[in-house]
């Protein structure tokens, strides 16, 4: 699970990172919200912790432009405020879960260990890019038509759509969609090139692009 972490207070970020990292997560981590606000742009991310009161950019201005930019990653934010009002508005902004400094690392942990027990809890099931519309629980894609989809690529599908406009690496759709999978990395350009004939035959205004064992992006075409 790839985390990014955004803590202005040094040492709580790297005893973070370092406990995070320790159990097998994956964790960018930033001192401003900036800069956080630029690393969710460019990477896809399955959990995104925020401190609020960060130099630059605070935590809830930053939540509230990555939110506004249409990503739905997991967002937990960090506050030394225990005042309800921080609260609410942490969660009116966009965020999905919250801790109170200080908190414990135990805790954190096994919020993230839930998180990726219930992952599929947080998935959208019906979603839209132009006049491109994925059916999730239909596995059904549609545009000036429509066609089904199979499992595997239905999930595919809907890894890039939550991170659209972002360059994904071959290895990194493998670890989301295939998993545990005794498949390999070439299983990837396989499922692309299927998901590309369908797109097409849709008449959709959506395309994968990229090229075999580097890295897609999908976005409206060009031109």
């Amino acid at each position: 699970m790839r985390i990014l972490l955004a803590e202005d207070e040094k040492q709580l970020n790297h005893v973070l990172t370092v406990a995070m990292t320790s159990q097998g997560y994956d964790v960018d981590s930033t001192f401003n919200g900036q800069e956080a606000v630029e690393m969710a742009q460019q990477k896809a991310y399955d959990v995104m912790i925020f401190d609020i009161m960060m130099p630059v950019k605070d935590g809830l201005t930053a939540v509230k432009e990555i939110r506004a930019s249409g990503d739905k990653t997991y967002i937990v934010m960090l506050t030394a405020k225990s005042e309800i009002d921080d609260k609410v508005k942490g969660l009116d902004d966009g965020a999905d879960d919250y801790l109170t400094k200080p908190f414990s690392l135990k805790e954190l942990l096994a919020r993230l260990r839930s998180k990726e027990r219930r992952e599929d809890n947080y998935n959208t099931k019906k979603m839209q890019l132009a006049n491109f519309f994925l059916d999730v629980e239909n596995q059904e894609i549609s545009s000036r038509n429509s066609v089904r989809l199979s499992t595997k690529e239905t999930e595919l599908l809907q890894y890039l759509l939550l991170n659209k406009d972002k360059f994904l690496s071959t290895q990194t759709i493998f670890s989301h969609v295939w998993k545990d999978s005794e498949e390999n990395e070439n299983i990837v350009w396989i499922y692309v090139s299927y998901l590309r004939e369908k797109l097409k035959a849709i008449g959709s205004d959506v395309e994968i692009s990229g090229e075999k064992d580097g890295s897609y992006v999908l976005q409206i075409q060009k031109g």
